[in-house]
């Protein structure tokens, strides 16, 4: 297996741990469930956070910027409601 597919893959994997981290720090019954789910989504976001980097300084992960257009057609729809 080539690098950028082992990357791609731990980041997928990574996103989907912050997925389920996130509902269980929401969905938490106690302080202290809450905290231990709170602690591994930080933690793990961190970890995500690492894998974009590096994949990003590879050139294997191009993020496109947003036109200011539409920006502002999204910050309208907003507003308005």
């Amino acid at each position: 297996m080539q690098d950028q597919s082992i990357m791609e893959n731990l980041l997928l994997t990574t996103k989907g741990a912050c997925d389920l981290y996130m509902h269980g720090t929401v969905e938490s019954s106690t302080a202290n469930v809450h905290q231990v789910f709170d602690t591994a989504l930080g933690q793990t976001l961190d970890m995500q956070d690492s894998i974009y980097k590096a994949m990003e300084q590879r050139g294997w992960y191009q993020g496109e910027q947003a036109k200011a257009q539409e920006i502002s057609k999204v910050k309208q729809k907003y507003t308005m409601q």
